[in-house]
């Protein structure tokens, strides 16, 4: 019997039915590309958010920073509690826990802001919280990592890569500096640096799914504690930092901001760093959890903003639906486009 017909043309070894065929490297410079241009993406969708940020604000929220302090205590502390308790009670594989604290410890992204902007919220506190928790990620998110994945770590179970996790953090400090910067020399063109930005965040996260879908095919097979794990994490993210902030005696509108900044986690910065960070063997089972996050925290906020909407429509003016106007230290909700240009439409 001849096995010319069942070897392939570029087996090199022949013995019988079985074939020797050197490994494909086509995974592997996929893999590097698409490495590469996520963090292209996302550093020029951190520059896009650093172009949002005025100076003058974000120092004026600094020498108050009660608001930010709530929204800090919720990003850092609220977040990476929730995902620990979501992983040990859904009893989920170490590396994909780790991948939920990563998602937990991840700052708001611009989409936060634009939600914000949507149900009246405090513009200001919004992209100050943003900035801050950004930057403060840095420590952060290695911080929460040696604290909740103890268990797993000191039984051998996975080893957390600090030092590619840190490298991905340092790298975002630098765009979202110069971006900063950009905003307060050149704010017009700022603005259109951020709509830019906005448009790269969503090529990125449509990027993520495609490509990985490529290169991870087997991440596809979900397991359904992922799904409920995903399903409920930005929802406990947005109620729970919405109660702490009424707690703590916000008023309502920054009550509705606190609880997006929460909830509403920067998926790309996520995915980026698990990319970056685990082998291909590990990225099998937890690189689609970012893109499941990413579905629901959209779903669930546009169910909230719906509900704002309508009840907005329902109740009349905003000033008469809740008593928040006696509350506000700050400028009425009905001015809050004024605070923000980036997300105003052009006058024409």
């Amino acid at each position: 019997m001849s096995y010319r017909n069942i070897c392939v043309d570029n087996a090199t070894v022949c013995s019988g039915a079985s074939c020797v065929v050197p490994e494909s490297n086509f995974n592997n410079i996929l893999s590097v590309v698409l490495s590469t241009v996520l963090t292209i993406l996302l550093a020029l969708v951190m520059f896009s958010m650093g172009c949002n940020v005025e100076i003058k604000k974000f120092l004026g929220h600094m020498k108050r920073p009660w608001g930010i302090c709530v929204g800090f205590l919720c990003q850092f502390g609220i977040m990476p509690l929730m995902g620990f308790i979501l992983s040990v009670a859904f009893d989920v594989l170490p590396v994909q826990a780790v991948v939920v604290l990563i998602m937990g410890c991840c700052p708001g992204g611009t989409a936060s802001n634009i939600l914000a902007y949507w149900v009246d919220g405090d513009m200001d506190l919004s992209v100050s919280m943003t900035t801050c928790s950004t930057l403060l990620a840095l420590g952060m998110m290695p911080l929460c990592l040696l604290i909740y994945t103890k268990m797993w770590v000191d039984s051998g179970s996975i080893i957390i890569p600090y030092d590619n996790i840190g490298t991905s953090l340092v790298a975002l400090v630098v765009p979202v500096s110069i971006g900063m910067f950009v905003n307060h020399k050149w704010p017009q063109k700022a603005k259109i640096i951020l709509k830019i930005g906005s448009i790269a965040g969503a090529i990125l996260i449509v990027l993520i799914a495609v490509v990985g879908g490529i290169l991870y095919q087997s991440a596809w097979i979900i397991h359904p504690n992922l799904w409920i794990i995903g399903t409920i994490f930005p929802v406990a993210g947005y109620t729970l930092g919405f109660l702490l902030a009424r707690i703590a005696g916000q008023p309502w509108h920054r009550c509705r901001t606190v609880a997006f900044e929460t909830g509403m986690q920067n998926t790309q910065l996520c995915s980026t760093i698990v990319q970056l960070s685990f082998t291909p063997e590990e990225l099998n089972v937890v690189f689609t959890f970012p893109l499941i996050y990413s579905i629901f925290q959209l779903a669930f906020a546009g169910i909230f903003v719906g509900f704002y909407v309508a009840y907005k429509k329902c109740h009349g003016k905003n000033k008469a639906e809740l008593p928040e106007s006696k509350e506000n230290e700050t400028k009425p909700e009905s001015l809050s486009y004024e605070m923000n240009g980036g997300f105003q439409p052009d006058e024409k």
